[in-house]
C-alpha cells in the first residue's frame, strides 16, 4: 500500500473514531488534507467510498445515520470498534523485546523501539529476561543498506523493482528488473531473491552491490512466487559451498577471514598464509572481491577465472 493512501486511511480512521456525532462526507473532506486536494467532487466521492470499503476490509464498524438536515453521516463507535485487553506472559514480553532489540542497526529500530514502549505503557511486563538470555552475545541484523527498506517493503507488497546492481566483475552497474521474492542475511550480508525479468530467470542479488536507488513499478509479478524462496541455498551455491574440487591460495595475513574459516588446511608462509578450500561454482568471482590480498596458486582454471575478473575490473 503506498504511504500516501496508508495516511489517508489513518486519517479517515482517526477521525470516525475521535468524532462525538456522525459527520457528513462535505465535514469529512474539509477535515483530511487528502481531500481537500481532490480535483472534483465527483473524485472525492469515488476516493471516499474506496476508502471506506477499505477500512471495513481491515475491520473497522463504520455506522451510517444522519445529521439534522437528513444529510447521510458517518462514525466509528470506540463501543463498536475495541479490541479485548491484549496480555503477555513473561515469556512472550521477553521475546518481543528481544526481538525489537534485533533490529537496533536497522531503520526499522525507531518503529520496534516505539512499539515495545506502548505495549509497556499499556501493562506489558518488563522484558528483562531478553537482556538476561542474550547476555554479551545480543542479537543484532545489520540492515544498513539504503536498499533494504525498500526492497522489504516491495517483498511484502508483492511488487516490482527497479535497480542499478554492479556484478563483482563489472565495474559499471547494470539495471535490473526484478519480482523481489525475499529478503535473507547471510555471514553478515543480506541477499535478495527473486526473478529476474530481463533475463528470465531466478536470481539471487546481494544488497550492498546495489549501486543506486531502488523504485517500484506498477503491475502485477509475471511469474508465481515459490512456496518456498531457499535465499541462503541460493548463495551457498554461488559462492562454492556444495564443493566440488578443492582449491590452493595465498592469503596475505590478516584480510580474507571468511576465507580462513572455510579452510581445510592453514600453512603459514611468512607474510602470507596458503589455504587449501574446499569449492563449487561460483568461488572465482568471490576470491575477485578480496583483491590483491588473495592469489590463486591453483587449480589453473580457476586461477585464469579470478584474474580475468579481476582485469574486467581494471580495466573499467
Amino acid at each position: 500500500m503506498a504511504i500516501a493512501k496508508a495516511e489517508r486511511l489513518m486519517n479517515l480512521a482517526l477521525c470516525l473514531l475521535g468524532t462525538r456525532r456522525p459527520l457528513t462526507k462535505r465535514e469529512l473532506r474539509s477535515s483530511i488534507e487528502a481531500y481537500l486536494e481532490a480535483a472534483s467532487d465527483d473524485a472525492f466521492n469515488r476516493m471516499f467510498e474506496r476508502d471506506k470499503d477499505d477500512l471495513r476490509e481491515l475491520g473497522l464498524i463504520i455506522d451510517i445515520g444522519e445529521n439534522v438536515d437528513g444529510e447521510a453521516a458517518y462514525q466509528a463507535r470506540r463501543d463498536h470498534n475495541q479490541l479485548p485487553p491484549i496480555t503477555f506472559d513473561p515469556a512472550e514480553a521477553a521475546a518481543l523485546g528481544l526481538a525489537a532489540r534485533v533490529w537496533q542497526q536497522a531503520r526499522l529500530a525507531g518503529a520496534a523501539s516505539g512499539a515495545l514502549q506502548k505495549l509497556r505503557a499499556a501493562g506489558m511486563p518488563e522484558a528483562e529476561a531478553a537482556r538476561g538470555s542474550s547476555g554479551a552475545l545480543e542479537p543484532r541484523i545489520p540492515a544498513q543498506e539504503a536498499a533494504f527498506e525498500p526492497l522489504m517493503l516491495a517483498c511484502r507488497d508483492r511488487r516490482p523493482v527497479v535497480f542499478p546492481y554492479r556484478k563483482s566483475d563489472s565495474p559499471q552497474p547494470v539495471r535490473r528488473h526484478v519480482e523481489p521474492w525475499a529478503l535473507e542475511c547471510w555471514r553478515g550480508h543480506w541477499y535478495l531473491a527473486g526473478w529476474d525479468r530481463d533475463r528470465q530467470g531466478e536470481r539471487v542479488f546481494r544488497l550492498s552491490r546495489i549501486a543506486g536507488a531502488v523504485r517500484s513499478r506498477a503491475g502485477a509479478y509475471t511469474v508465481p512466487v515459490p512456496d518456498q524462496v531457499r535465499v541462503r541455498e541460493a548463495v551457498e551455491r554461488r559462492a562454492g559451498e556444495h564443493a566440488t574440487a578443492t582449491a590452493r591460495i595465498r592469503l596475505r595475513k590478516g584480510c580474507g577471514y571468511p576465507l580462513r574459516a572455510r579452510a581445510a588446511e592453514v600453512v603459514d608462509a611468512g607474510e602470507w598464509e596458503e589455504l587449501l578450500i574446499p569449492y563449487g561454482h561460483g568461488l572465482d568471482a568471490w576470491l575477485a572481491e578480496f583483491g590483491p590480498d588473495v592469489v590463486v596458486l591453483e587449480p589453473a582454471e580457476l586461477r585464469a577465472e579470478t584474474v580475468e575478473r579481476l582485469r574486467a575490473v581494471a580495466k573499467g
